[in-house]
Parts: C-alpha cells; structure tokens; sequence
C-alpha cells in the first residue's frame, strides 16, 4: 500500500519544502491549503521531482473541511504522518482570526487524524519562537485546557485574553499565545498517541526568509535578529530538514517535546527584549 503523508500549508513556503524532501523518499504527499491556485502550482512544481501529490484545498478552522482532508489521505493509500505548518501570523488578521486558525486549526488537525495513528505514525505541528517569549505569569493554561472538553471556548477565551493589551499588540499577543497553545497541547498529546505507537513533537522556527516572515517585518520580526547569534533570516529549506527528520522513523523517540529552531534568538532574547519589543524598538 502506498504511503502517505499530509501537510497542511503545503503551498508554499516551508510546507512546499517540506514536501519536496518527504515526496523524494517515496511518500505520497497531500498537500492542504485555503488557496486552490497555489496547491494547483505547487502539485506542478512536484510532479518534474517525481514527487506524486494531492492538493486539497482546506480551511484548517472548520472541522468538516479537515474531516474531509482525512477522507482523501486515507483513499491515497496508509497515512503514515502529518506535518502541520498551517498557520497566520500577526499582520494576517485580528485576534480572532489568528487564535481561531493556529490555536483551533491545530486541534482539530490533531483530534480528526487520531483514527490515522498507528504504529510509526507521527504528527509534527509547527509553533514558533514568539511562544517561547511570553513570561510565564502570562501564559493561561487552565484556558488552554479547553481544548479537550470545549475547543470552541478555548478560542473565545484565548481571543479574550489576548485583546486584553492596547489594540496595535493584539494581534501578536493573540499570536504568541495561540503559539505557545501549540506546544502545550503537542505535549499533551503525546501520551494519546503515543498509546498507539504514534509521536507527536512541535518545531519552533524564528525569522524565516517566507512569504510570511517577509510580511511580518512591518510588525518588527527583523528586529529579532538584534538579539539572535545568527544575523540573518533563517531559510525555508533549513527548517523543512527539521520538520522531515521528526516526520521520519529516525526520529523515532522524540515525541512530547518542542524544539527551537531560532538562529540562538532566544538564547540572547531576556525581560528587557520583550519589554523593548512592546514597545515597538
């Protein structure tokens, strides 16, 4: 049976990389997106890599648009994975918007692929660094537990918590949280996958050189390079690496756990850098 793996936001950017490695060691990739023009593009630029590909076009925040994204992987042959890079930044939306599709996208990702977790199975969610820059007193865990018994109200509390600050940082609050959600609730799942000899892990990237990374510079992410021991933008080939080793049986036990990958911005990132950020400078 072939074996396949879906990545969501597989359009472009890190996703499209993504599955440029994954399609070159034999998997079937299905790409899922919300821009059918895009997905339609990048199955084009696959097929000359001899990489097969499906596109879906799906909106990650209605769970009967991922339900069916599930549908089609499974009649593409054995899911084997899911690298999940869908997701808004700051600049994409109000709080809202951005909690609703990174925080209440991830769930449901999460909760309609468990049927497809088996032995080697692996789901890899992509969080980012800015959940990492949050101090702890302002991170609401008892909200984000929500996400097994209400998802809906883990997002109304969340876009609540997060619109609390002056209105130019609420979207980037909404972010960071919705972000931070990401790891916590990847840890979380862990043990419920791992129950069915599946992992669950998360990627923290930092500056990328995407479509994305490029249009948060109006909300400051070049100033991050300020505090980061690499000077530069990472590229999106460099986090794809990462994202297709913890997709891969060699990364068979890491799972529960985020890793970093920042350029060493957090490394140099303290109180002051937060406070500065806020701020704007």
């Amino acid at each position: 049976m072939t074996n396949v793996v879906v990545i969501t936001g597989g359009a472009g950017g890190m996703g499209l990389a993504t599955a440029k490695l994954v399609g070159r060691e034999g998997f079937h990739v299905v790409l899922s997106d919300v821009n059918q023009d895009r997905l339609d593009a990048a199955v084009q630029e696959l097929a000359p890599l001899g990489i097969a590909s499906t596109a879906v076009c799906s909106d990650i925040a209605d769970r009967a648009s991922v339900e069916a994204l599930v549908d089609t992987a499974r009649q593409r042959g054995h899911v084997r994975g899911v690298v999940h890079t869908a997701g808004v930044s700051p600049q994409m939306g109000d709080a809202a918007f951005i909690v609703r599709i990174n925080a209440l996208g991830t769930v449901n990702i999460a909760q309609a692929f468990l049927p497809c977790v088996d032995e080697g199975f692996s789901l890899v969610n992509v969080a980012s660094s800015a959940g990492h820059m949050l101090p702890g007193f302002m991170l609401p865990t008892g909200v984000y537990k929500l996400a097994f018994r209400d998802p809906d109200a883990l997002t109304r509390k969340l876009t609540t918590r997060a619109q609390r600050g002056p209105k130019k940082l609420r979207s980037g609050m909404a972010y960071a949280l919705s972000k931070n959600f990401v790891m916590w609730y990847t840890r979380q799942l862990a043990a419920t996958y791992g129950a069915k000899g599946g992992r669950a892990v998360s990627v923290s990237p930092g500056s990328f050189d995407t479509s994305m990374g490029q249009l948060e510079k109006k909300s400051g992410s070049d100033k991050l390079l300020d505090y980061a021991a690499l000077k530069r933008f990472g590229k999106p080939e460099e986090v794809a690496e990462l994202l297709a080793f913890l997709g891969s049986g060699k990364a068979a036990y890491i799972s529960g756990t985020d890793i970093l990958i920042d350029g060493g911005t957090k490394a140099g990132f303290g109180l002051k850098g937060f406070i500065a950020m806020a701020r704007g400078g």
